[in-house]
């Protein structure tokens, strides 16, 4: 009799959650409350830890980016959000709304957590591209319709109060870009790579030559159009790694001539819509080699023929770009993954993170969200690099991000799988910001996390400088001096991204009167732009796995 009565009180507890429970058979219920309760003790066992930052942002951000100030910058597409604003600017181009009465853009303060809408972008930013400058201002290029051509910068500062976009009106894009990439070059310039419709290259601040035909994305266009947001990492050598569809090159974007073909990815499309993640590993030692990784998809014919059913891939490749005669290796990671983030955390480990297991990118077009998060270790034996890491209970899906931020932690933002804001639909358009605090970040390691007590605020490139590190268990003859870029985050890539370990000697140890060390790193900036363009980095001194926060640096 007293378990019937448990069962009814626990039955009518989890009513309060569906009212299936209340009708179920005893016995199936307590199953059911078997394996939850085993499911949620095996969560308890992964690394990592979520934590809720801000409960409704008032936009679900489609691009993201990270500012030297420690703030963040939010981007949706014309017309959607929550934020309304008095004066409606009307848009007769527009093909839904003839008002714009919305914001499409929000900062948010990682300090207060308070976000303040911007009603400064006019033109539609939907799957733009953007990229940081020397000078630490965010180029933001394209987007449809009315933004096609636009060029927008952001000038981050103190506080989220005065920053604000300026809409560029006397420059444009030679050539319209809708879901084009972005990457900074040697020389402190951008280059812009393809779109929908424009399989060419540009170059911001423009050059007075216009668009470059680059035949390449030509080639690699199916009828899924499988060669929009082109994976392109900047290689230590200078040139252009450049992934569409299946097929990559090595490509001299100075001579606009294709140096290198590699062997095709087999097992069909990777980037956008056939969606999986690709980043370029921390470049270390002489600076000679480059290894680019590849993970997950979505099955060729998801996308054109809407099979959000369709599994998606569960294959992870990586590749040597720099090698004489490269050839893919492939692995399998834990879960099948479309819509994945992939972030380089401080010690240079991976994160793969948001995303689904069946579908493909676009509206309504995805199913089962992936909500393990999955740790890549690149230094590893193949075979033991993947480790599952704690679920969160949000589904990330189309129109997800993932940054790092200077305190370690990844920042995890949007999710839209539809064409409207749809707050009530099984995946519905997500408001909420989280942080995903990796392994290194528990209060067991806090004793080995070193703290950066001096910095310059400038470097230059292959200059000697110091850094001042604290803490009670330091390994110092051990410790890593790694620097880290600010990507701009869209459609499952990270356009920008890279990590650089410096060469660190230490030079000096001093004795103070408390407990904790105080050493005296000299540590070595990167030779040149192609191992490290210029700009704003965030430093991070890693202390056996366990980075500090970060400080920023402007490398010149």
């Amino acid at each position: 009799m007293l378990f019937d009565e448990v069962i009814v009180k626990l039955k009518l507890a989890f009513g309060a959650f569906s009212k299936d429970y209340q009708t179920m058979e005893p016995s199936r219920f307590f199953l059911l409350l078997c394996m939850w309760m085993v499911m949620l003790k095996s969560r308890a066992d992964l690394p990592g830890t979520w934590e809720l930052l801000v409960d409704d942002a008032r936009i679900a951000s489609m691009h993201t980016v990270v500012t030297r100030f420690n703030t963040v910058v939010l981007l949706d597409h014309t017309n959607y959000s929550p934020n309304s604003k008095a004066d409606c600017q009307l848009d007769p181009e527009h093909p839904v709304f003839k008002p714009d009465c919305y914001s499409q853009s929000s900062i948010l303060d990682l300090t207060t957590k308070k976000v303040r809408p911007l009603f400064t972008t006019l033109t539609d930013t939907w799957c733009s591209s953007g990229q940081f400058m020397p000078d630490g201002i965010l180029l933001q290029t394209g987007g449809f319709n009315d933004g096609f051509q636009k060029i927008r910068k952001f000038t981050p500062c103190e506080g989220i109060e005065s920053c604000d976009w300026e809409e560029l009106d006397d420059k444009v894009l030679a050539e319209g870009r809708w879901y084009a990439t972005n990457q900074i070059l040697p020389n402190g310039s951008v280059i812009i790579v393809g779109g929908r419709g424009a399989n060419s290259v540009e170059l911001f601040p423009s050059q007075g030559g216009g668009a470059l035909k680059f035949p390449f994305l030509a080639e690699a266009e199916d009828i899924q159009s499988d060669n929009i947001y082109p994976y392109v990492h900047l290689l230590p050598n200078g040139h252009l790694f450049v992934f569409a569809n299946n097929i990559s090159v090595l490509y001299d974007y100075t001579n606009n001539v294709i140096l290198k073909r590699y062997p095709a990815l087999l097992g069909g499309p990777r980037n956008y819509p056939s969606a999986g993640s690709s980043v370029m590993l921390p470049l270390r030692g002489d600076y000679l080699t480059a290894t680019v990784v590849i993970c997950g998809g979505a099955q060729y014919g998801a996308f054109h023929e809407r099979k959000t059913n369709a599994t998606a891939r569960r294959s992870c490749a990586r590749i040597e770009a720099t090698g004489e005669d490269p050839v893919w290796e492939l692995e399998a990671m834990p879960f099948a993954r479309i819509m994945g983030d992939m972030v380089i955390l401080p010690a240079g480990d991976v994160l793969i993170i948001n995303g689904a297991e069946a579908g493909s990118q676009g509206f309504e077009l995805a199913t089962k969200p992936c909500l393990y998060p999955v740790l890549y270790k690149p230094d590893e034996s193949k075979g033991l690099r993947f480790v599952t890491l704690t679920p969160t209970s949000v589904a990330r899906m189309y129109h997800s991000t993932a940054n790092l931020l200077p305190d370690g932690r990844v920042l995890v933002a949007g999710s839209n799988t539809h064409d409207f804001y749809n707050l009530t639909a099984e995946f519905p358009t997500e408001l909420r910001i989280e942080a995903f605090s990796p392994d290194y970040l528990t209060p067991e390691k806090a004793n080995v996390r070193p703290t950066i007590v001096e910095l310059p605020e400038r470097i230059q490139y292959g200059g000697g400088f110091d850094i001042v590190v604290s803490g009670k268990f330091l390994e110092v003859r051990l410790m890593e001096v790694n620097i880290a870029s600010a990507p701009f985050v869209t459609h499952s890539f990270s356009q920008g991204q890279r990590l650089v370990k410096l060469t660190v000697t230490v030079s000096a140890a001093e004795d103070p009167e408390d407990e904790v060390g105080f050493y005296r790193l000299t540590c070595t900036a990167p030779p040149d732009g192609r191992v490290a363009p210029p700009g704003y980095y965030m430093v991070f001194a890693v202390n056996m796995g366990v980075p500090s926060v970060a400080k920023w640096v402007q490398l010149l």
